[in-house]
């Protein structure tokens, strides 16, 4: 029963006003709203579009076959969710790598500017919130969902080059928000604090034991300032607790020092970054997060492929190059094997104080700025759903027509509970949520 409904039956049975909000949390009158489970959501970005022929299944509905590049997700098969057939609609200032970039989880056009990119208006920064931010926010404003960070923003070979091609998360108009490429820095975002706390707590062990051993030593009025300062002391731990109040339930992953942030070490960051994902989850630091795999337009060489051609610039070769092909289906296959050692990590680990695993709890998004890399195409941009925890009805391939993937964003909304009536464009959310529930 809704709250309308609720409120509805109660004036029926002639209550007042007043009494409303604490008879719609008796238990005996069924009336108050069912604790939502725990629900997460990931999204994961791989750049510079895919092979469509080796990406997309060719059936509809529930017998499907997956094709080279997915064929690692065979064990989450039943859990997977193909959605071919959305599109990036919106249009305005800059190209197509720019708008696939930052419009992707915004849903809005991006913002006069003069950053140039390969069409003739250059453009700035995107004009919205990201729909991974405006998830986060909506958690972030209730006591039950809140958590540290509320949302952890991840890159693996991401350059520091700030510009629209580099950002897909924005916290606002004009406000992007940059992934935390260095494994390391989120290492210490995440735990580094607590170390420190440790220092401090060790130092004023340290200055109590002196404060005691001057206390017999000095004058009525000294003590008195002494008294001051040992309550400064006592307000100081105290303070040290209340933030240190989250208890971990699993210990920091242990890292191998002193690997570089560069492009040949990105298969081991890419792991790194995963195992600091889950662990981020597991204690309940953030229900939200997304892993950027470099950027749009992204060059990264793929030698541990043996592959020494830059991404970006294999995927505008035409589709008669096969050997280009191929590499693009090898680097393509290898972002889904990372994805599925997420996948694996997840469903691996028990839901802290709950049932089943991660997994069940969370919702994977994998996308891409583009549908495809040499055409710079916005209509059917790989959206790959994995996991659960939103009620979505998976293991099934669903092909689209052209439906704005503001629709997509919306979905997610509401099945968290965020019930807002559009996203990004207003104008690009006709039809409402895409129903994705069986």
């Amino acid at each position: 029963m809704n709250a309308i409904h609720r409120r509805r039956f109660l004036r029926q049975l002639g209550v007042s006003t007043a009494v409303l909000p604490f008879l719609t949390g008796l238990p005996s009158l069924g009336l108050a709203s069912p604790v939502r489970p725990r629900q997460r959501l990931v999204i994961l970005f791989t750049p510079n579009g895919t092979i469509p022929s080796a990406f997309w299944p060719e059936e509809q509905g529930r017998d499907f076959k997956l094709n080279e590049i997915v064929a690692p997700l065979a064990p989450f098969r039943d859990r997977t969710l193909f959605l071919r057939g959305l599109s990036n609609k919106v249009r305005g200032d800059g190209d197509s790598h720019m708008r696939g970039m930052s419009c992707l989880l915004t849903g809005i056009e991006l913002f006069p500017g003069n950053i140039q990119g390969g069409s003739d208006t250059p453009a700035g920064w995107a004009s919205g919130i990201s729909i991974d931010q405006e998830i986060k926010n909506y958690f972030q404003s209730r006591a039950d969902t809140r958590t540290r960070f509320g949302s952890l923003e991840f890159g693996v070979g991401v350059t520091d080059r700030a510009d629209p091609w580099t950002r897909m998360s924005y916290a606002g108009p004009n406000q992007p928000v940059a992934p935390v490429s260095d494994p390391y820095q989120m290492f210490s975002k995440l735990y580094g604090q607590m170390k420190d706390k440790e220092n401090i707590q060790g130092i004023l062990d340290e200055v109590r034991g002196d404060l005691k051993k001057v206390r017999k030593l000095i004058s009525a009025e000294d003590r008195r300032l002494l008294d001051q300062h040992e309550a400064l002391v006592r307000e100081m731990e105290k303070e040290i607790s209340n933030s240190g109040e989250q208890k971990l339930r699993a210990v920091p992953p242990v890292f191998e020092e002193g690997i570089a942030d560069q492009n040949d070490n990105v298969p081991r960051l890419s792991r790194m970054q995963i195992d600091l994902l889950v662990n981020g989850f597991v204690n309940d630091m953030a229900r939200v997060a997304t892993l950027q795999y470099t950027k749009s337009v992204g060059q990264a060489h793929m030698k541990w492929l043996d592959i020494k051609d830059g991404h970006h610039s294999l995927s505008h070769e035409p589709d008669n190059d096969k050997t280009a092909q191929e590499k693009l289906v090898k680097i393509n296959k290898w972002f889904c094997g990372e994805l599925r050692y997420l996948l694996e990590r997840m469903s691996t680990t028990p839901e802290p104080g709950g049932d089943g695993s991660l997994l069940d709890h969370t919702l994977v998004v994998w996308a891409n700025e583009l549908g495809k890399g040499n055409s710079h195409t916005l209509d059917n941009i790989p959206f790959v759903l994995i996991g659960g925890g939103f009620g979505f009805e998976m293991g099934r391939s669903l092909k689209l027509d052209k439906v704005p993937h503001n629709r997509l964003h919306l979905a997610l909304a509401h099945a968290v509970g965020h019930r807002i009536e559009t996203f990004g464009k207003p104008a690009l959310c006709d039809g409402g949520p895409l129903n994705l529930v069986s």
